[in-house]
């Protein structure tokens, strides 16, 4: 199988790297504007790997490399510019297309080539990445738990969203100026988002609090973001009423990015300029594995997992909710947590599990617990089963989120037990 990995940033490193542990993939031709930087990762990454320079911009050019390769592993972004054009050079260059896509305007845009990609007999899934991506999946393990679903919250958290440094020698800013991931996250959080309210796409203002009733914790409190999550959700389970995606933070940090994101909103300030404020701020904070809240013995007071889902809605005819959320993941930040499961895409489709042409949510087309099964290996800590790694908290079995959580940690190796994984954290750091 011959595979090309569109970015040679953070994102599309980790997804090149993890590719290449499938050994049916034979080659992988690491493509960036950069060719300087597409050497200097191809190069680290083995004789399996070869560089390749290429202007995302130039259609015939892209469609070109395409058309040499079974599988496009897409991490250029932002997605609001380049998802859509770089979906079409695949479907004309007749290539199965999967991708990270994180933005909900391409998204619908993207969903909208179904028909053509169906016409062409290509396969395209995006947003197979973290959020969207494993946050999708955990949703469907939560609604599939009600008799009758109503909403759908896809969570996670700001904090742990921040990536780790790269290698010696991997380049981080090839061009300057803040990454694709941060301009993203500040275009999400300005103007107008979509999410399903009353059973239909509302544009809604960012950052607007809902407060939240997670099984076995309690009442907390999140903020909106758009996401692709919000509008691709309803798609598969047309019975939701209500669809958001949300993250969390401190208050303060909340306050902190309305008062930036006012800027960008009143003109005074660029979504580039904030977004490089922002990178400033973050490179402070410490990188973080879901894990990292849960220690040996009685665990630490826990606000909320790092990514989860929760699903409202009824049980044997008595309102009912479902949690599930992700208890490890591989180490190396955001890019690992994001470029993995891209990289894990490819390996079903060479098991032959994504054997639908069209264009598809994660939802809507790859089944939880077979994803979840290839994540297992790149996990830290090694949880044992896929519904360890996502893990279910119910309104009706009144269990503990912490409890649930201490049964995985008592399944833990004995050599992963004997330090807790925030002190395991604290001491990479």
């Amino acid at each position: 199988m011959q595979v090309v990995a569109l970015g040679a940033g953070e994102m599309g490193r980790w997804a090149a790297q993890a590719v290449l542990l499938d050994k049916r993939v034979e080659q992988v031709v690491l493509a960036d504007l950069d060719g300087e930087a597409a050497e200097q990762v191809a190069a680290g990454l083995g004789s399996r790997a070869r560089p390749a320079q290429v202007d995302v911009r130039d259609a015939a050019k892209l469609r070109a490399l395409l058309e040499s390769a079974d599988v496009v592993m897409n991490t250029v972004g932002p997605f609001y510019r380049f998802g859509v054009p770089i979906l079409r050079a695949a479907i004309e260059a007749r290539c199965t297309y999967l991708d990270i896509c994180d933005d909900w305007e391409p998204t619908l845009e993207m969903l909208s080539l179904d028909a053509e990609a169906r016409k062409a007999g290509v396969t395209a899934v995006i947003g197979l990445g973290a959020s969207p991506g494993l946050s999708n999946l955990l949703a469907v393990k939560a609604l599939r738990a009600l008799d009758r679903i109503e909403s759908i919250f896809t969570v996670w958290s700001l904090d742990g969203a921040v990536s780790e440094p790269a290698p010696s020698g991997v380049p981080t800013r090839r061009r300057g100026g803040p990454s694709a991931a941060m301009v993203h996250g500040v275009h999400q959080m300005t103007g107008h988002i979509r999410s399903v309210e009353d059973g239909r796409e509302q544009p809604r203002r960012p950052l607007r609090r809902f407060a939240i009733d997670y099984p076995g914790l309690g009442r907390r409190h999140v903020w909106s973001i758009g996401h692709p999550e919000s509008v691709t959700l309803p798609r598969v389970f047309p019975q939701l009423r209500c669809s958001t995606n949300a993250m969390f933070s401190a208050p303060s940090t909340i306050r902190l990015l309305r008062a930036l994101m006012l800027l960008v909103d009143l003109r005074l300030a660029s979504e580039e300029r904030v977004a490089a404020w922002i990178e400033r701020i973050e490179r402070s904070r410490p990188v973080t594995t879901p894990l990292s809240w849960v220690g040996k013995g009685a665990p630490s007071p826990i606000q909320l997992p790092p990514l989860f889902a929760l699903a409202v809605g009824r049980r044997n005819g008595q309102p009912a909710c479902a949690a599930v959320a992700l208890t490890a993941a591989p180490p190396g930040g955001m890019g690992a947590i994001t470029g993995i499961p891209l990289a894990l895409g490819v390996s079903l489709v060479a098991d032959g599990a994504l054997d639908r042409a069209g264009v598809f949510a994660p939802e809507a087309i790859v089944e939880p617990d077979a994803l979840l099964a290839k994540l297992l290996p790149f996990c830290e800590p090694q949880v044992r089963n896929p519904d360890d790694l996502a893990l279910m908290t119910t309104s009706w079995q009144d269990t503990q989120l912490a409890d649930a959580l201490q049964r995985v940690w008592a399944q833990l190796p004995a050599a992963e037990q004997s330090v807790s994984p925030g002190a395991q954290e604290n001491a990479r750091g």
